[in-house]
């Protein structure tokens, strides 16, 4: 059992990710459409589904997956899990912050600007990149 839900969490981790890189492209493109506008209304149902229908369902379950991956491998005590749960915590916190935009956007009340969204599309990237090197070499 415990190779199928790794195999789930690694399907979770994808799909989580994937949203998370693809959202914050989505609110740099919405930045351009005027407000009330086809586009716009197009771009708030493509920010809400991938919301609602990928990632905070992919992300319910990379959490549930790994953390009984750590509890049937007894990975607790390891100084790599502790750090990749600090970084899982972050990108959940970034996921929220996602989550509002998404409400501003529908509501026509974003504030922020392209680049805005530009520089923060990458924070997911680096801690993805930080987590994957935890999981697989477990420097500590």
């Amino acid at each position: 059992m415990y190779e199928w839900i790794k195999a789930l969490h690694i399907i979770a981790v994808i799909s989580w990710m994937a949203g998370m890189l693809y959202l914050p492209r989505l609110f740099v493109y919405h930045c351009e459409a005027e407000p009330g506008s086809k586009q716009s209304e197009t771009f708030k149902v493509m920010e809400r589904r991938l919301l609602k229908a990928i990632i905070n369902p992919a992300m319910i379950v990379t959490w549930l997956a790994g953390l009984y991956l750590a509890w049937r491998g007894h990975w607790f005590s390891s100084t790599w899990l502790h750090a990749k749960l600090a970084l899982v915590i972050i990108l959940s916190g970034v996921h929220g912050f996602f989550s509002r935009w998404v409400k501003d956007f529908a509501a026509d009340q974003n504030t922020r600007s392209q680049k805005f969204y530009r520089i923060i599309n990458e924070v997911p990237t680096v801690l993805m990149i930080f987590i994957v090197i935890l999981v697989v070499v477990k420097p500590f």
